[in-house]
């Protein structure tokens, strides 16, 4: 059974807020283990002002955030880590395969692979449609 997480349930979870929470729905395959998140990207996010005028494309290190926001509200859905505090602490092997633009919806797949003490580490996937868009480990900290 998937536990359904809308934009409201995320922020009782992350301290991220407007305008770098960037993710709109996480779906929770297994508490702690395993979720999906969602991303409609529209051509009024405030990125694309700047990156870029005339060609607007999502940053890739934003991508790389979203991920980041996905793992860390499936780290938290575990009992033991609810109220805790998730940092970014690091990213590895992340490599970028396409443009994200306007009016795509961006699905992150994050799983959690290891967690040592207060350490996770995650590999997150991003794709818009089913092609992939970026890929890479994430790793967290949690307090």
């Amino acid at each position: 059974m998937r536990n359904i997480l809308e934009i409201k349930d995320i922020m009782a979870i992350i301290p991220h807020r407007y305008p770098f929470l960037l993710i709109d729905k996480v779906e929770i395959s297994v508490p702690g283990e395993k979720g999906i998140g969602y991303k409609n990207v529209t051509i009024n996010e405030p990125f694309f002002q700047g990156h870029f005028p005339d060609m607007p494309i999502m940053p890739g290190v934003l991508i790389v955030e979203a991920m980041a926001q996905v793992g860390a509200v499936v780290l938290l859905s575990m009992e033991k880590y609810k109220g805790k505090t998730p940092y970014f602490a690091g990213i590895n092997k992340v490599r970028f395969k396409r443009k994200v633009i306007p009016g795509d919806l961006l699905r992150m797949e994050v799983e959690i692979i290891k967690i040592r003490g207060s350490i996770g580490i995650g590999k997150g996937t991003a794709f818009v449609d089913d092609e992939l868009a970026a890929e890479g480990e994430l790793l967290f900290a949690i307090e």
